[in-house]
């Protein structure tokens, strides 16, 4: 077991930012993960295609805005919070691009505006 004086010469920072990094509450669960994946899988084994992968992004991007509500100055978690809606901006491009039905399908499922 580690008292906090082993730690005396790491900066406050530091030790925030290790706990940040290791804390597990800014994860969606298992349950809401497995739930989204059920809702939005074409087949049995789909746990990776685009309109899951925007799912998923889908329920991060709300848990991690409603936290940034809370910590109005989480810059880390802002940063976050932009690259993951920049890469489900960029899936639903490409689903847009594969087939337009799909795309407006998947967006009234999951309520994004557009």
């Amino acid at each position: 077991m580690h008292n906090r004086y082993e730690y005396a010469n790491i900066s406050d920072n530091a030790i925030e930012l290790l706990n940040y990094i290791t804390d597990w509450e800014y994860m969606i669960s298992t349950e809401k993960k497995q739930k989204v994946i059920s809702d939005l899988q074409s087949s049995k084994d789909d746990t990776g295609s685009p309109e899951v992968q925007v799912g998923i992004l889908t329920e991060r991007i709300k848990e991690l805005t409603e936290h940034l509500k809370v910590n109005k100055h989480d810059f880390m978690a802002r940063r976050g919070l932009l690259q993951m809606v920049g890469k489900r901006k960029r899936l639903l491009k490409y689903i847009a691009e594969k087939d337009s039905q799909t795309y407006l399908t998947l967006i009234k499922k999951l309520g994004i505006r557009r």
